[in-house]
């Protein structure tokens, strides 16, 4: 893509937690769109981001304006940035006109206008008049068919549009596990609902040799199978399709590992008193918050012979300094089978959360930043943020 002295608009994803300060506490979204934004600098584009932050809920709320985002940009790059008050608008359009080659301009909160969210073609055709060419990499919002994300690449040519290089680098990674990647295939699932995770267990079974199941989520699998499992969380009304998941496992050819013990507490929370019980055999009062030490030997073997590894969701409650072992294990385990030469992905906030509190994140081949887009990949769906570019 030739950038030279053209207005580059570059749709990111800039939704990051602020301290009490109003400041960013996490710029881990930010430093990964960085490479983009400086390969387009570096060819003599004029960068214009936009973003949204939080949910307005199409209300100018100041509580979610990215001008702390503009500050810690600011931090980050050597080029000058600007901020803009509004995303749409003459005085917008007129900035973005007046743009200077190697400076950057940040759009405040799309989410101001509740067109971005309904998917407003005006409102998409009106932010496109602020770029001649137009670059998606916001694969965090890949799976939302929003103004900014898919609706706006109609109003480019398909010659000035185009994947930013995290968006590249997400697709293939996940092509990378889920279709080149070699045998065996291990798939981890964890947190808290099966409800959640349904679709993306079915796709999975077509997919991978073999799917531990860990988390809230594996005591409604414990209790199908006809296990007691006391207070743990269960969804009783998803009973009959954690059946039928291990029935299509079985009938595929699919290993599906279930914890054989669980560590459990009186009560939800830290200082809980706990026991370790069978994970089939939870006594009443009490409820399974991590894996036990006889799932955690046996797990290690699973991923110690895998050669493509999907992690998405924790074994446990590892917010809990008590019931954190099982996913800092399994963690470990990951980034040990990664250094003997497996490739590795983890997506979805908890396991990317749980692999940056306990060092792991580096260890690893690839951490995605999309949770709910990554969860769709895994799906099998179509994302419309690259439909819109790739699919034409």
């Amino acid at each position: 893509m030739d950038f030279q002295g053209k207005r580059v608009l570059v749709r990111v994803d800039f939704n990051v937690p602020l301290n009490d300060n109003s400041e960013v506490a996490d710029d881990t979204r930010i430093q990964a769109a960085l490479p983009t934004i400086l390969a387009i600098l570096k060819k003599g584009g004029k960068v214009i981001l936009m973003s949204h932050f939080g949910r307005p809920d199409g209300i100018r709320n100041l509580k979610y304006s990215l001008l702390p985002v503009a500050n810690r940009l600011k931090q980050l790059i050597d080029n000058e940035v600007i901020f803009a008050e509004d995303c749409i608008g003459d005085s917008i359009l007129a900035l973005s006109e007046g743009l200077k080659t190697g400076s950057v301009l940040l759009l405040e909160n799309l989410r101001f206008y509740k067109e971005e969210t309904a998917g407003n073609e005006n409102f998409a055709e009106q932010l496109s008049k602020l770029g001649d060419i137009y670059v998606n990499d916001a694969f965090g919002t890949a799976h939302r068919a929003h103004a900014s994300t898919s609706i706006i690449a109609k109003y480019f040519k398909s010659s000035n549009r185009c994947f930013g290089l995290l968006m590249g680098a997400e697709i293939d990674n996940l092509k990378k596990a889920l279709v080149d990647g070699h045998s065996p295939k291990t798939a981890i699932i964890g947190g808290a609902k099966v409800s959640s995770k349904i679709d993306v267990l079915k796709s999975l079974i077509n997919k991978v040799d073999r799917i531990i199941i860990g988390g809230g989520m594996a005591y409604t699998f414990i209790k199908a199978n006809g296990g007691s499992v006391g207070n743990s969380l269960v969804e009783d009304d998803k009973l009959s399709v954690a059946k039928e998941l291990v029935e299509e496992a079985k009938n595929r050819g699919v290993e599906l590992i279930l914890p054989l013990d669980s560590v459990n507490g009186s009560e939800f929370k830290d200082q809980a008193s706990s026991s370790v019980t069978d994970a089939e055999n939870i006594p009443d009062g009490e409820m399974g918050l991590d894996i036990g030490d006889r799932t955690i030997s046996t797990l290690k073997e699973v991923i110690k012979t895998s050669n493509t590894i999907i992690w998405n969701g924790p074994m446990g409650v590892f917010e809990f300094k008590n019931f954190e072992n099982g996913t800092k294990k399994i963690g470990e385990f990951i980034v040990e089978a990664t250094i003997n030469g497996a490739y590795s992905l983890i997506g979805g906030g908890d396991s990317v959360a749980a692999a940056k509190k306990f060092g792991l994140d580096t260890g690893v081949s690839y951490i995605s930043t999309g949770g709910g887009a990554m969860l769709e990949y895994l799906e099998g769906k179509e994302l419309p943020g690259i439909v819109a570019i790739a699919g034409e």
